[in-house]
Formats: C-alpha cells, structure tokens, sequence
C-alpha cells in the first residue's frame, strides 16, 4: 500500500533534526533516523509532501515510527457519495433507554449529513421513546431482545452497513459538523482503518462543579491535544470507542468488537487492528463532546468499571497492559530513589550518567551527541518517576497503603509521589480549557486512582492473576534507520 500523491506529513513536535537534516531523531519508542542524500532534500520546513515513490517510502517510513503525522487540512475530503451516488459512510450508535441524548446525537448529525444512521435499541425498557425519536430522523431501528452491551450492540448494527467506513458514536455524544468529514480525510492512507477525534466535555448540568471540571481537564476519554500514530507502548496506546470512524473492510476482518466485553473492547479492538498491521490516527483537531458523569457516586463507579476491564486485557493481551514499562535502567533509578539511603541519589546519579553514556554512543557521528543523548536521559527519568508516582497512589494502592502502615520511608515516597503527581499534570495540562484550585483538583485525581485501582484489583482478584499489576521491563534496542 502506497501513500498518494500529494499526502502531506508534518514532524511531530517532539522530534529534532540534526546534523543540518542530516538524522531525524524522535519517535516512540525514541529512534535515530539517518537520512539519505537523496532522502535530505525531501521534507521542507518539517513538512513533507509526496511527489514521487521516493517521498511516499519515506513519509510511510516518518508515519510508522511515529516521527511524524498526517496534516489532515493538506488532506483530500472524502467525496460525500461514491460512485453511482451511493454514500460513503454509515452511523452506527448503540443505545439503552437515553432517549433525550439519542436525540441531541441525532440533531448534531442531521446537521452536516443524509448519510444512513442505524440505531440499535440494546433492549431498552422503553423502546417506543427510541424508535419514536429515531423515526423523528429517519434513523433505522434494530431492536435487541436481549441486553448485548454496547460491544455485541455495535456487532449487531455493524452487519447492516454497506457503506465503505462507519462512524461509531455513543448515544452520550455530540458531534461537531466537521468531526466525521474531517476524520474521513486520514482514510487517504490506505494503511489506515480507524481515525478518533479528541473527546471533550459537553457543557451541561452539573459540567461547572469541581467534579464536572476535573472531568473537563482530566477525563479518562481526552488523549490530550496533539495528534498521534496509536499503538500499545506509545503516549496514545488506546482511543475510547465513545465516537470512531472505522473502514468497515478492515472491521469486518477484524470480526468487529469482542462482543463478551462489556469494557475495554475499545482497547481490545485497537490493539487487534494495530497488531494486524493497521493505522490508528488520533485527530484533537476536531471533537465529539461527551457527557461526562459529573454525581460523585456514579462517577466513582465508572471510574472503578474501567478499571475491571484490565484483567480481560491482560489475558488477551499481555505484552500490552502492564501498569509502567520501563528500561531497565529506569527501574534501577527508580529503585534506587525509592531506598532513600544515602546512597540513593549518588546511585540515581550514575544510573542516569551511564544511560547518557550510552545513549551518547547510540548517537555517535551526529552533532552534540553527549547533549541529545542527556536530553534523553532526562525525558526518561521524568517517564520513569511519573510512572513509579502512578504505580504507588493507582495501581498499586492497597498495597501502598499496608505498606504505609508499617513504614515512614513508604509513607514519605507516597507523600512525595502524590505531590510530584499533581505538579508534572498541572504542568502537562495548564493549557486545558477548565482549571481547578491544586486542592480539589488533587482531592480528585486521589478519588479517580482509589476507583481505578480497586476496579483493577477487582479484576486481577476475580482472574486469579496479577497479570495486569506486573510492570514491563522494556530491554534496550539498538533504534536507528536509515531512509
């Protein structure tokens, strides 16, 4: 599969050109990239555009390793029927009951389009509300007599689409007019079979108290704001199933979603795809809000109920769910600050120096390879403390707090792990459009790791497996191209 001419890819922010561009140095997991002379003159003010085989094999290249992204804008639309007037894509959307926010979805989609909608009632206890809003927008009603959840829901909708790629939105959403248009534009590459938009935050009842405002700027469903290649082991390993466009082709090849999860099919699907050799593209350009759970109660329980879903991953997916992943290097630091002997930080200290001294060999024959290789030395002790932060107050809490019950030096690394937490998100997210105080946001995000946690424990407990509480050692590559 060949890109087109004319596909326009951009450098990802994080990635740097060397050596004049020479080397390209970015990507997940980090990799140097070595340019040919011929390859050299290709990108343009970090931009590329296919021209000829030589620029398509390159920007295949820059997209695979996560150097950089599709510029959606610089990408062709979809035509709004294909050949013979028939449409392109199809809505699918799964719904229980809901019949108020079935119809707000309704009139957000009828706003930009004609194309066919297919809703399926999953057993509701009032289907005539659904069918008569349905029938309000000429939507096509397939009843369920039997509660399948929104996987087996979606199956059931999914048999019935003819058109080339399907958007699955949940009934809790609204879509922009220019969320599914704009989507449809990253299936120009025909490596790609499912494209996401940034999910936000309806405004609505409840969305201006403190929990509906930690929901604004720390919901489980928002990937944050720059786009992404998503695979396991990356920033966006996974995409919510709350709105994706798919190509139906590759779903159906895939079997659609697994149909005996009632969470984390989303996850599970993403990685089936992937690990078939599909492209996921995550596209913040565009949004579908999402009605957040704003009761503290309700809240709480789905937080949990997210958290069930990792042992059923764990137990398809293994090498994908552990809690951290980290270099070997990594974790000795990590082990090491975590001691607090004396001898801690003269440890971290040289853990970190032969990292940067290898890494500096890594990059030998480019420009200030000692300055790189610490810049990457220092963007993984930062990975490897948020993630250590992560392991004792969310995925490890029970065990945390035993542990601090019997020692001062685990109640003092908990302490500094909860405050190093909220100050590397504050950071992370001062740009989210809804802030609260350090206080409260701080009171939530501890709320949010206890249900996580628990539901993870509940699952690794019910499972019999520890599956999904082990962390990953990830063994050092040697990650250099040449293209």
């Amino acid at each position: 599969m060949t890109l087109p001419y004319g596909y326009v890819v951009a450098l990802d922010r994080h990635t740097r050109v060397l050596d004049g561009g020479r080397a390209l140095l970015g990507g997940y997991p980090t990799r140097l990239m070595r340019l040919t002379p011929r390859a050299r003159r290709l990108p343009s003010a970090r931009t590329l555009r296919v021209r000829d085989r030589a620029g398509a094999v390159l920007a295949d290249r820059l997209l695979d390793t996560g150097i950089a992204h599709p510029v959606v804008t610089a990408l062709p639309p979809v035509p709004d029927t294909a050949n013979g007037g028939a449409p392109v894509c199809s809505y699918v959307i799964p719904v229980r009951d809901r019949p108020e926010q079935l119809d707000r979805l309704l009139v957000s989609i009828r706003a930009s389009t004609d194309d066919p909608v297919i809703v399926v009632d999953d057993a509701s206890h009032h289907p005539d509300r659904v069918l008569a809003v349905a029938a309000r927008h000429g939507a096509r009603v397939i009843p369920l007599a039997d509660n399948l959840g929104p996987a087996g829901a979606r199956n059931a909708g999914l048999r019935e689409v003819t058109t080339p790629y399907v958007a699955c939105v949940d009934s809790d959403v609204v879509l922009a007019p220019d969320t599914v248009p704009t989507l449809l534009r990253h299936f120009a590459d025909p490596g790609v079979v499912m494209s996401v938009p940034r999910i936000t935050g309806l405004p609505g009842v409840g969305s201006d108290r403190w929990l509906g405002r930690y929901e604004s700027a720390r919901s489980s469903l928002d990937l944050g704001s720059h786009p992404a290649a998503v695979r396991p082991g990356t920033p966006v390993s996974w995409v919510p199933s709350a709105c994706m466009v798919l190509r139906t082709e590759a779903l159906a090849g895939a079997g659609g979603f697994d149909a005996t999860m009632r969470v984390g099919e989303d996850v599970d699907l993403c990685w089936r795809l992937t690990a078939a050799g599909g492209r996921i593209r995550y596209e913040p350009s565009v949004q579908a809000a999402h009605e957040h759970r704003v009761d503290l109660a309700d809240w709480f329980r789905r937080k949990a109920v997210y958290g069930t879903g990792a042992h059923p991953l764990a137990r398809r997916h293994p090498g994908n769910i552990a809690p951290a992943v980290l270099a070997p290097w990594g974790a000795a630091l990590l082990v090491a600050l975590l001691a607090q002997r004396r001898w801690s930080l003269p440890v971290a200290g040289g853990v970190a120096a032969v990292a940067t001294a290898r890494n500096a060999v890594r990059l030998k024959g480019i420009e200030r390879p000692l300055w790189h290789a610490a810049r990457l030395t220092g963007l993984g002790t930062v990975s490897a403390v948020t993630q250590g932060a992560a392991l004792l107050t969310r995925h490890w809490w029970p065990l945390t707090v035993v542990g601090c019950v019997a020692s001062r030096r685990l109640r003092r690394a908990t302490a500094v792990a909860a405050v190093t937490d909220i100050a590397l998100e504050s950071l992370e997210r001062r740009s989210a459009p809804t802030r609260l105080d350090p206080v409260r946001y701080a009171a939530a995000r501890r709320l949010d790791d206890l249900a996580y946690g628990s539901g993870v424990w509940l699952s690794a407990l019910k499972g019999r497996s520890t599956a999904a509480l082990r962390p990953r050692i990830a063994r050092t590559r040697r990650n250099e191209k040449r293209a």
